[in-house]
């Protein structure tokens, strides 16, 4: 009687171990949503979405995360208007510039040269032609006009406004005016600032002394 016992006891164990791997029925899945996905595919046709389509617009009225309104139009007349107004924003520190100079670096001097000289390695190695210095004569490089054709692209260029933000793409521009300066042998953006920095300074100094002997 006990040897019956012990055999049912090992058949019953072995039915119960063999069941776990059992590939034509699975277990009991507590939590299925972590086995089987329900997520949607990005241009799937699902009954749930309207039109059928999981790629929707987006909704009307809103922006995306981080966007700035830009009011200038992609034409000649909105890039000569943005060199007109248009300044750069942000301060010219040191991290800006190394910020830019790393940016450019990146998506411009492939073309433009790491020196703004117009010889990247494109244009050395003939892909596109005519690219010009930063230092050319005639050329209006400001830093609005910089801005603008990041945003939207000018002839072969196209727009980096998908690659890079508002802040990045006048990091961008900051950077390309110190390549200017450069190139013309003048100071750069950084030491121009800091030396009319110092200039303001010295005239509020001069003119409280003044203000002080009266």
């Amino acid at each position: 009687m006990k040897t019956l016992k012990n055999i049912a006891i090992a058949i019953c164990a072995s039915v119960v171990l063999t069941s776990c791997f059992n590939d034509r029925k699975p277990n009991y899945q507590y939590f299925p949503n972590m086995y089987e996905s329900v997520g949607y595919e990005t241009y799937g046709e699902y009954e749930i979405f309207p039109g059928q389509q999981s790629a929707m617009m987006p909704v009307e009225n809103t922006v995306p995360r981080g966007f700035v309104p830009y009011d200038y139009e992609n034409s000649t007349e909105g890039l000569n208007l943005a060199k007109a107004e248009l300044d750069n924003p942000y301060k010219v520190t040191e991290e800006n510039l190394k910020v830019g100079a790393d940016l450019f670096n990146i998506y411009c001097a492939v073309c433009h040269g790491d020196k703004g000289d117009g010889k990247g390695i494109l244009a050395t190695r003939e892909k596109f032609l005519g690219i010009p210095s930063f230092a050319d004569a005639g050329r209006t490089i400001v830093p609005g006009g910089i801005y603008h054709v990041q945003t939207y692209g000018l002839n072969a260029m196209g727009s980096y406004a998908s690659q890079t933000t508002e802040k990045e793409r006048w990091q961008i521009a900051m950077h390309v005016m110190d390549l200017k300066a450069s190139l013309k042998g003048e100071p750069g953006v950084l030491e121009t600032v800091q030396a009319e920095k110092e200039l303001t300074e010295s005239l509020t100094s001069v003119t409280d002394d003044n203000a002080t002997q009266k």
